[in-house]
């Protein structure tokens, strides 16, 4: 079974976002050790947005954590930079490690960190770019592969966003960490949800969500004393109610077991497998009017987008989906990739590349 795998729970990693003193390390350890906590997690170097700020205790902090796991049992994890800290993590007996956000958004950073993974078989933890990108979030995970990593895990942050009233500090947006899993359904990926909500209030729903997304695991930050914490101290919860957390915690299967419901289920998927058929047909029946329309725009010397018609595309459509109890933004975002597909169209037979189709 790979590193990062649990036989049906979740797997998960909790511990400071910094480890700030001996102390504090092995208090938040001590209260750990008796919940299902397969990763103690504790931030060694903190790249910080501006100098000055607290960037970690360093090698000093190595050393607390062999402590975690020579008195606790716990095995343990930090995140890594620089080729040198893959070094001082293999010195100190570390157990995994992990790429942050800012480092995964450098692929010539990703290389020379997986360059010093070479033939060390460390797990790796690789967090999505800051930015949206789901390619660029594969290719770091592919040179930690290339590495010879065999054990290599996904970790959901959220998404940075210039937006002081947004509700989450680094917004999901779920379908990155979704299409990934559909590119890499081998891999495990977990979701860190305080990072993305920033807000210890919300990071129980927000975990919630993402089990009910079929995410494998959580990394929690947990502290002792949150409010006084070095860094992130609105997002940190106790040991408490991280077990409280975790105690709530429902966890939903894949598949069932119940013959009755996986016909019903099945049954149900058949249907919407033909929806999606017709669906497709009558994309395909207006396209073909599109084109239609593109050729008497041509005829007439027409611009193949006009303003007016489109604000009325958004007013009628947004209404009648209102009247289906359809979200608005949800069919007009879908109406536009559709009017985006018909300007290409017409402006092809504007431009004289392509024919309309007749009936």
């Amino acid at each position: 079974m790979s590193f990062f795998k649990t036989a049906g729970k979740p797997f998960i990693i909790a511990g400071p976002c910094s480890a700030e003193s001996r102390e504090q390390v092995l208090e938040t350890a001590a209260a750990l050790k008796e919940l299902p906590v397969q990763l103690f997690r504790g931030g060694v170097w903190k790249p910080r947005t501006k100098p000055g700020n607290f960037e970690g205790n360093g090698v000093e902090a190595l050393d607390w954590l062999r402590e975690v796991k020579r008195t606790y049992g716990l095995k343990t994890t930090i995140e890594v930079a620089e080729p040198h800290h893959v070094e001082l993590a293999l010195e100190y007996g570390v157990d995994a490690v992990w790429l942050g956000a800012r480092t995964t958004v450098n692929p010539f950073q990703v290389q020379h960190i997986a360059d010093a993974l070479k033939g060390t078989h460390l797990p790796v933890l690789v967090k999505n770019p800051v930015n949206p990108d789901v390619d660029l979030w594969e290719g770091a995970i592919e040179r930690v592969q290339r590495a010879g990593v065999t054990d290599v895990a996904a970790i959901h942050r959220g998404f940075s966003i210039y937006d002081a009233g947004a509700v989450y500090r680094n917004p999901p947006n779920w379908p990155v960490p979704i299409e990934l899993k559909r590119r890499r359904p081998e891999l495990t990926i977990i979701c860190d949800p305080s990072h993305i909500t920033g807000r210890r209030e919300m990071v129980a729903n927000l975990a919630q969500k993402a089990m009910d997304l079929g995410f494998e695991g959580l990394m929690i930050e947990t502290h002792p004393d949150p409010e006084n914490a070095w860094s992130d101290a609105a997002q940190q919860i106790t040991p408490r109610a991280l077990k409280e957390l975790l105690q709530q915690l429902i966890i939903r299967q894949e598949f069932t077991e119940d013959m009755g419901k996986s016909t019903e289920l099945e049954y149900l998927r058949q249907l919407m497998d033909s929806v999606d058929a017709e669906v497709i047909d009558l994309i395909a029946r207006r396209m073909q009017l599109s084109e239609r329309i593109g050729a008497v725009k041509k005829d007439c010397n027409m611009t193949a987008y006009q303003p007016e018609r489109w604000r009325d595309i958004v007013a009628t459509r947004g209404e009648h989906a209102d009247r289906q109890q359809l979200h608005k933004d949800f069919i007009v975002a879908l109406y536009q990739l559709i009017h985006d597909e018909s300007i290409r169209r017409q402006l092809e037979i504007l431009q004289g590349t392509t024919k309309p189709v007749k009936d």
